[in-house]
């Protein structure tokens, strides 16, 4: 009877906003999550994540796996220390007969614009056997990645909500291939087109166009998986855009027409990912008339997921200038936490009377976007306002992906008439049970929608809809 091959599990995860001043540290790394060995089995074990489907597979040897929450490009000296961790991590393991990989695409670091390739080309270097990772729906592809590995699979849901699943699905794969039963070669294409963050939810068009066309692809004989890639703009690299990769059983010429026919689909319905968003003043005017609530304001340019801090005042401000009342809005501001903290529960501060003061430490049960289970935003401060506005003030960063970010603080979200949340796409998942309305806003701030405000100094040229004349052969 053959031995259980062992395979190896690690995962470096940062999405990095290349147009943010501040870096992304080593500490920022440890400080959010970072984890090794069997210890990883206990935080990702039960996970709705990429992590917790590979290390639930048979054989799995979990090595390493940190992530950072989205911000500016991670440090030299950081990228550097971790890529060495996990390597070393790999030699300690002892014999290995495979490697999985949760990886995000979009990491950039100093030095190193392609960082996901970088650490995948370091590792062909010290293992022999075969590699595959996952990457992020917003990941940014490169042929680097793509030929330092025999598959990828990327998320299908957009907010990310099949993450598990897809982990389950590379682990898969890669124990059919240490089997025999498989003999994966894969297959990249990138037409130069860059797809902005609020035309990306896969469950409407035009998103949904793409994963159908995916779907499509996955029922062609010998298609082992196939992915979308729909890009993080706001990297700002070659690569960036959106990227189709297909997955075949030994025959390259499939995984070609497969990844070029997804491409050649997306290229046609090119300007349906166009358009702009509603203003500021009328996404609030639009959310004083509405008949029931709450209407959800997403800050498209305060998207703490997609890098920003998370600290605009822009709708809050235009809710008071309108006279809008009850609205809910979370701000990463520590030095205002500290405020209330001295002031203490029941006082006044500068904002309204401080209602609660909590540690800032909650927990998601069900599937959402991220897939995180245990999350900290640090000390946090709850205000209610004259005009019975919330304020919620972390000490931490924290995306909005948890209904459970205000529950635990003894919020309901639902009597509120506004919600501010400072998301695209991705906190549709926590904030759907409750909403009566979605508004995208096309507020200021480090993650804005339109592309051409960004300052690109490595992208590639032509590049639609930045030059509107770009052409794809196909």
């Amino acid at each position: 009877m053959a031995a259980e091959p062992r395979i190896g599990v690690a995962g470096f995860l940062h999405e990095s906003n290349s147009f943010l001043p501040v870096r992304t540290s080593y500490e920022h790394f440890a400080s959010t999550s970072l984890t090794r060995g069997e210890e990883m089995r206990a935080l990702w074990g039960r996970a709705a994540h990429e992590l917790g489907g590979m290390i639930s597979a048979r054989g799995a040897v979990p090595l390493y796996a940190t992530y950072a929450v989205p911000s500016g490009p991670v440090e030299a000296e950081a990228f550097e220390r971790i890529c060495d961790e996990i390597l070393e991590s790999i030699r300690l393991a002892g014999h290995l007969d495979g490697l999985l990989l949760a990886l995000h695409g979009a990491t950039v670091a100093d030095g190193y614009p392609d960082a996901d390739g970088e650490l995948l080309r370091r590792v062909r270097v010290v293992f022999g056997g075969p590699v595959m990772f996952t990457f992020d729906l917003h990941a940014n592809l490169s042929l680097k990645m793509i030929g330092n590995a025999d598959a990828a699979v990327g998320y299908r849901t957009n907010p990310h909500v099949d993450q598990r699943e897809r982990g389950a699905e590379l682990a898969a794969l890669m124990r059919r291939m240490l089997a025999g039963d498989a003999r994966p070669v894969m297959a990249l294409e990138t037409p130069p087109m860059l797809l902005r963050n609020s035309r990306q939810n896969t469950a409407a068009p035009p998103a949904r166009g793409l994963y159908d066309d995916l779907r499509e692809v996955l029922s062609w004989p010998g298609i082992l998986s196939a992915s979308v890639a729909m890009g993080f703009p706001h990297s700002d690299v070659e690569e960036v855009g959106a990227g189709f990769v297909a997955v075949a059983d030994g025959d390259i010429g499939a995984a070609r027409r497969a990844a070029k026919w997804m491409a050649r689909r997306a290229w046609e319905r090119r300007a349906e990912f166009t358009g702009p968003l509603t203003s500021v003043e009328e996404a609030v005017r639009r959310a004083g008339l509405a008949e029931r609530g709450p209407v959800v304001l997403l800050d498209v340019g305060d998207n703490v997921g997609g890098g920003s801090a998370g600290n605009s005042m822009a709708l809050f401000d235009e809710l008071r200038r309108q006279g809008v009342r009850n609205g809910l809005v979370v701000l990463y501001d520590p030095e205002a936490v500290k405020e209330c903290v001295t002031a203490g529960v029941r006082n006044r501060t500068r904002w309204g009377r401080v209602r609660t003061i909590a540690d800032g430490i909650f927990e998601e049960t069900q599937v959402r976007h991220g897939g995180w289970s245990k999350c900290d935003q640090g000390i946090t401060a709850v205000v209610e306002t004259e005009e019975n506005h919330t304020m919620v003030f972390t000490s931490r960063r924290m995306a909005p992906f948890s209904l459970e970010q205000l529950l635990s603080l003894g919020i309901h979200p639902e009597r509120k008439r506004v919600l501010i949340v400072k998301g695209v796409i991705a906190p549709r998942a926590a904030y759907e049970p409750v909403a009566a309305e979605f508004i995208l806003v096309d507020t200021p701030g480090e993650t804005a929608d339109d592309p051409a405000l960004l300052p690109y100094t490595r992208r590639r040229k032509p590049l639609y809809p930045l030059e509107a004349d770009a052409e794809y052969p196909g």
